[in-house]
């Protein structure tokens, strides 16, 4: 059963204005990742052993503006359409999934600092399977006030599954040991962008 905490919700104006809840993780979510210096984060991503079917660096900025944008649309959906139900469950269900909106919105924010910056693969595939857990359950609650905004959660749900399926298959191939496995990219192999493959 979730609950819902206002103390570490945020507060309700950045969900009943559709620009405010979809501009916000968006612009949190790009802050975070120029924080984390892109070039020094592409360096990461290409020097590390990866497992199949990783995509290449270039796809992750326009994939995750887009999943942000349509987290926020939901948060908006979601709250707009519980606060002005008469149903009392209803309601509650629209202030549960906000606490866990924000949770979730907060595991999603420390990952790539963590996996990247600190380079501890261990704590961030832990803290993506917990992110992907809650937005699973935050994808069922908020499915419930408003089907809409339920399925604007499926496809962050979805590349949730699969980013964490990279965190630990890129944390496995490298001995969950980032520090001795890079080395400096000085010029990239002929038909690849990735210093682990052979050009062939």
């Amino acid at each position: 059963m979730t609950t819902y905490i206002p103390s570490i919700t945020l507060p309700g104006f950045l969900f009943e204005q559709p620009a405010a809840a979809i501009l916000f993780p968006v612009a949190l979510g790009t802050g975070v990742g120029f924080s984390v210096r892109p070039s020094e984060t592409q360096k990461t991503y290409l020097a590390l052993k990866q497992p199949p079917y990783r995509p290449p660096p270039q796809v992750f900025g326009p994939v995750w503006t887009l999943l942000y944008a349509s987290m926020g649309y939901s948060a908006y959906r979601a709250w707009t359409t519980g606060m002005s139900s008469l149903n009392p469950v209803t309601v509650e269900l629209a202030k549960q999934g906000a606490t866990l909106y924000t949770v979730q919105l907060a595991l999603n924010l420390i990952w790539m600092p963590l996996f990247f910056k600190f380079k501890r693969p261990i704590e961030a595939t832990v803290d993506i399977v917990a992110l992907t857990g809650i937005t699973g359950w935050l994808t069922y609650v908020w499915g419930q006030v408003d089907e809409i905004a339920g399925w604007a959660l499926v496809p962050y749900l979805g590349w949730l599954t699969f980013a964490t399926y990279l965190s630990f298959g890129t944390g496995y191939l490298n001995d969950w040991n980032f520090h001795d496995k890079e080395r400096p990219i000085a010029t990239k192999p002929k038909n690849t962008k990735y210093v682990d493959e052979k050009a062939k």
